[in-house]
């Protein structure tokens, strides 16, 4: 099952802070919804631990996070994989860091989900509206942590 999401996020601070908190793998890593723990590889690697409700299926999933940065189009790509419970979930998501022009970011954001096993099976909706739900929280929480910093 391949779900596909976009949106984006006004947030109250330049460029160059967005880029430098979406670009730290400890940051980003705490964003994502449900985070239980998170361990730094190195500068571009991450494994999170969260805790995961789709339907009946509940659990933590592991997940490995891999963020590729590109500063010169000042453009975040994040690949996540990983599971639990005898699935597993692959989803890609991107960020561009849009200069407002008033002080302030739009982080256009855009993310893809592919899941399959036992969390697959439990239904178009559900999972659609849960993998959805995960997705936009992460890039809200990114909003909200910058917007404290402020």
């Amino acid at each position: 099952m391949n779900l596909q999401y976009s949106g984006e996020e006004r947030i109250p601070v330049s460029p160059d802070v967005v880029w430098a908190f979406v670009t730290d793998p400890d940051k980003v890593g705490h964003c994502m919804p449900e985070v239980i723990d998170v361990t730094v590889q190195d500068p571009t690697h991450v494994e999170a631990v969260v805790q995961v409700a789709v339907g009946p299926v509940r659990g933590k999933f592991k997940l490995k996070v891999e963020l590729q940065p590109d500063p010169a189009r000042r453009r975040i790509d994040l690949k996540i994989s990983g599971g639990g419970f005898g699935s597993a979930v692959d989803m890609t998501a991107g960020a561009d860091v849009v200069d407002a022009g008033d002080g302030t970011t739009i982080l256009k954001w855009s993310g893809q989900a592919v899941a399959r096993g036992p969390v697959a099976a439990v239904g178009g909706r559900v999972l659609d509206a849960q993998a959805q739900k995960l997705i936009t929280q992460a890039f809200g929480n990114v909003r909200q942590q910058l917007s404290l910093a402020t």
